[in-house]
């Protein structure tokens, strides 16, 4: 029986702040494979994102507020062991997509255990620690969707993942802006740390204006402009969220706190999300 700290520590939930990525291969993709899109989705969703977090809660044993958890429990050697046999069952199952994407799979497992492991650390180092989750949950994620629903018809998608990339690049800083004070605690320095509130909401703006440049370019190219234009409406709350929430922290930075900070994420998720099925709908039904 798994204990109730286990389940919340896997923070299941929290795989939805993820799914962007998926979509989005998908929102590009020529010819899906609906059996293999099938697959990877539980693969990733429901395998190896809760894994990874919860590794990385039994590593950190947080006190204070952490993902989409206000009032994280204590982690057990249950949800060390529970990790591990996701890891392995998710890495033998990803076989079913092909050897490749099983060592894809694999890869992502090594990054994220080693960001995590107090014997090595990377996420104490700011730009190490950014870069191996951007890299990892962007463009090598997008590159193991992309490939696997398109295993007939595969080229480099390289426009997918510098987006996807830019686009976790510019979320994750968010996501851990009301966590300064608990890392320094625990002698970690996040990129957001090191550039504070007012400069985390800078970079994240540049990153954003940067990743839609590029999706504009991207549809443009392809003669699907309008598709850009209706993701866009999709954003339009996000902006003027974003705008609105950085504006108070910028006056008071205590706002960037825990229920704003997982408020603003939420709604990034939701209309990022519905904005990529739409597309997906506009190209494969449409």
């Amino acid at each position: 029986m798994l204990k109730r700290s286990t389940i919340q520590l896997l923070r299941f939930r929290f795989s939805f702040l993820l799914l962007p990525v998926y979509l989005f291969a998908l929102a590009l993709s020529e010819n899906i494979d609906v059996t293999n899109a099938v697959i990877i989705f539980l693969l990733l969703h429901f395998l190896l994102y809760p894994a990874s977090n919860g590794y990385n809660s039994y590593m950190d044993r947080d006190e204070g507020s952490i993902g989409d958890i206000e009032k994280p429990e204590a982690p057990t050697r249950q949800l060390y062991i529970v990790t591990w046999v996701m890891d392995i069952t998710g890495s033998m199952l990803a076989f079913l997509i092909s050897p490749l994407f099983a060592g894809m799979y694999m890869v992502y497992i090594v990054f994220s255990r080693l960001y995590s492991y107090r014997g090595v650390r990377l996420k104490q180092y700011p730009l190490i620690g950014y870069l191996t989750v951007v890299l990892n949950q962007g463009g090598l994620i997008f590159y193991m969707v992309y490939y696997g629903v398109n295993m007939q018809n595969h080229h480099m998608p390289w426009m997918g993942m510098l987006v996807s990339t830019f686009l976790i690049g510019a979320f994750y800083p968010i996501t851990q802006i009301y966590q300064h004070e608990q890392d320094a605690k625990d002698g970690v320095k996040t990129l957001s740390k090191t550039l504070g509130v007012k400069g985390t909401f800078m970079y994240c703006a540049v990153l954003y204006s940067i990743a839609f440049s590029l999706l504009a370019w991207y549809f443009y190219d392809y003669g699907k402009i309008n598709h850009f234009f209706v993701l866009m409406i999709w954003f339009v709350p996000v902006i003027v969220k974003f705008l609105s929430w950085g504006i108070m922290c910028w006056k008071d930075e205590s706002r960037a706190n825990f229920k704003n900070t997982m408020s603003m994420n939420w709604l990034a998720a939701f209309c990022t999300n519905f904005g990529f099925i739409t597309l997906i709908i506009l190209k494969h039904i449409g």
